[in-house]
């Protein structure tokens, strides 16, 4: 990110800090300053990039990566993001179905993709962590959502994902529904694997795809080009 102020540089780094108290006085500065929430959410997101690289090289741990998910979630329940998002938010445009697929308990990246979603208008309906194909399944049946986020942190949920989307096709449900996979070690060629529509390796980047899906949807029934 380029041309940033002193104070969004400083909450990013309070961010990659992990500086709980620091982080959340900066966010209220920045909300009640007019900032606009999406573009805050952007650069708590560019924090949360900079835990997962420390992660990555072996700087931070398992608990990092928790905390650092806990202040995220404590931004969006800040006061004037539950009412932005509240006020702005009050007719949903999409319905996601959301769940970190079986065999995998991480949740941290799956909680921040819900959040942002939400944030952006989205109604989320998240099954957890562990989720076999079968109650994935089940949930479409029930909620019948537009969008069936996979999500998953270890490589051989790959697998996994694939016997989910096998098993909508099996169900003969699958045209019904648009599916993306979400983890940091997706590629373009993997995704084609899986069967998914889409794939994203941050959360920022899901989102813009699930937008685009609700966008080119509202277009197709609206008749306009």
């Amino acid at each position: 990110m380029k041309n940033l102020g002193k104070k969004e540089r400083a909450l990013i780094k309070h961010v990659e800090q992990l500086d709980e108290a620091d982080t959340l006085k900066i966010t209220a500065e920045l909300l009640d300053a007019g900032m606009e929430p999406l573009y805050l959410l952007d650069l708590i997101n560019e924090g949360m990039k900079r835990v997962g690289q420390r992660y990555e090289s072996k700087e931070y741990f398992i608990a990092d990566l928790i905390m650092a998910g806990l202040i995220f979630k404590q931004v969006l329940e800040l006061e004037q993001m539950l009412a932005h998002f509240n006020v702005r938010h009050s007719n949903k445009i999409g319905k996601v179905l959301l769940g970190t697929v079986k065999g995998d308990i991480h949740d941290i990246g799956k909680d921040i993709f819900r959040g942002m979603m939400e944030a952006n208008g989205f109604e989320v309906i998240d099954v957890g962590v562990d989720v076999p194909k079968e109650l994935f399944i089940k949930k479409f049946k029930e909620y019948k959502p537009d969008i069936l986020g996979l999500s998953g942190v270890l490589t051989n949920t790959v697998e996994t994902m694939k016997e989910i989307v096998d098993a909508f096709v099996g169900a003969e449900i699958r045209s019904e529904i648009k599916i993306i996979a979400g983890g940091n070690h997706l590629t373009e060629k993997v995704c084609e694997f899986i069967g998914a529509d889409s794939f994203a390796n941050d959360a920022p980047a899901g989102v813009k795809v699930c937008r685009a899906w609700m966008s080119c949807a509202e277009r197709r029934v609206t008749g306009d080009d």
